[in-house]
């Protein structure tokens, strides 16, 4: 049996890499993510073009059709360039709407989500450290003519360059999805230690949406979503883990210290060893986790908390020696290298850190 990528997978990578060292190298995501609007309207519209934006989109939506296991090909190849487009949120928050939306409201939503002309973010708790049905706290109360919201969404991935947000509230009848507009709501940004990946609180009081723009959600598509969130963030921690170990194994490779490269030295070897060992541990976890999303996803919620759980230490390890083996020079602004750690420690809590993820294995184990 093969557990390899297929060849259209590969290709699929290869074009990412090529667009992000092309189209986007280091220096201009730099700029981008120094920006007030921290987006790229042009780059966005050539992932469009490209269709990376509609890969689990439905034909009949206007996508490819395709799955978790195609869309992380796309997150990791771009997170190794540390990617400042919001595919990732764009993808969940579509995957959102598959889960919870009507038929009429799929037809309104995922076809201009596919093009690129409608950038939608999602979401979905209020405690930035609690992931629970009772973390949502924000409400939706019935009037007249729809809802009015209450609340505010702490740390939304990519407010700031979303046209839509899609974001969990507690409705008259349980958990639900309201659809706003950027300009329906006030959205501030909340400065975070990886400025290339940004985030945004999202004030929603006194917001007016009428009954097309609530979606019901129940528990369980709550934690689906949420264990899709996880999916895409390790996709992304292996990207950027690759990148940051290539770079760290070039510069041993290069830096000459005694009379010898650095890479010579065991100490050297050793920990270089260990990171490539961890990335490439939460990597076929990853893999595994992202097939389980539509193949079988009675197992999602393990093999999730397995790949999010192992990779939310082993990453943020893996870019503290990467910047150590560069020495001196890994921990200045103008070297690539410190980007990489900031990502990691961006990553870490994102959809549970490891506390978190460890315990619920432990839970789905019976113990």
């Amino acid at each position: 049996m093969n557990f390899g990528f297929t060849e259209e997978q590969n290709l699929l990578k290869d074009q990412v890499q090529r667009f992000m060292k092309e189209a986007c190298p280091m220096n201009r995501v730099r700029e981008i993510s120094k920006s007030d609007s921290t987006f790229d309207q042009a780059l966005w519209q050539q992932t469009a073009e490209l269709g990376w934006l509609g890969l689990t989109i439905p034909e009949n939506f206007g996508g490819l059709g395709l799955k978790w296991i195609d869309l992380i090909v796309v997150l990791e190849a771009a997170a190794e360039g540390l990617g400042p487009l919001p595919i990732a949120s764009q993808a969940l928050a579509s995957t959102a709407i598959l889960a919870c939306a009507s038929e009429e409201q799929k037809a309104s939503w995922l076809p201009a989500m596919a093009s690129g002309e409608a950038v939608v973010t999602l979401g979905l708790y209020d405690e930035a450290n609690w992931i629970d049905p009772a973390a949502v706290t924000a409400s939706a109360k019935s009037t007249d003519d729809g809802f009015v919201l209450q609340g505010k969404k702490p740390f939304v991935n990519d407010a700031l360059a979303a046209n839509y947000l899609l974001l969990a509230v507690q409705g008259p009848n349980g958990l639900a999805l309201a659809a706003v507009g950027k300009d329906q709501v006030t959205v501030t940004a909340q400065p975070t230690i990886d400025n290339t990946n940004p985030m945004a609180s999202v004030d929603i009081d006194g917001v007016e949406i009428s009954a097309s723009d609530l979606l019901p959600m129940s528990d369980e598509q709550l934690a689906f979503l949420t264990d899709c969130g996880g999916v895409a963030t390790t996709a992304e921690m292996v990207g950027a883990g690759t990148a940051i170990l290539a770079m760290t194994n070039g510069y041993a490779k290069e830096r000459i210290q005694f009379g010898k490269p650095i890479g010579q030295y065991q100490g050297v070897k050793h920990r270089l060893a260990d990171m490539f060992v961890d990335l490439e541990s939460y990597r076929s976890l990853c893999y595994f986790a992202a097939w389980a999303v539509y193949d079988s996803p009675e197992e999602l919620a393990k093999a999730v908390s397995m790949a999010k759980g192992y990779a939310s230490d082993a990453f943020a390890q893996i870019g503290i020696d990467g910047v150590g083996l560069h020495g001196a020079i890994g921990f200045t602004a103008d070297y690539d290298a410190q980007l990489y750690l900031k990502r990691s420690k961006w990553a870490r809590p994102m959809y549970g850190d490891s506390d978190y993820h460890m315990d619920r294995i432990a839970t789905l184990g019976g113990l």
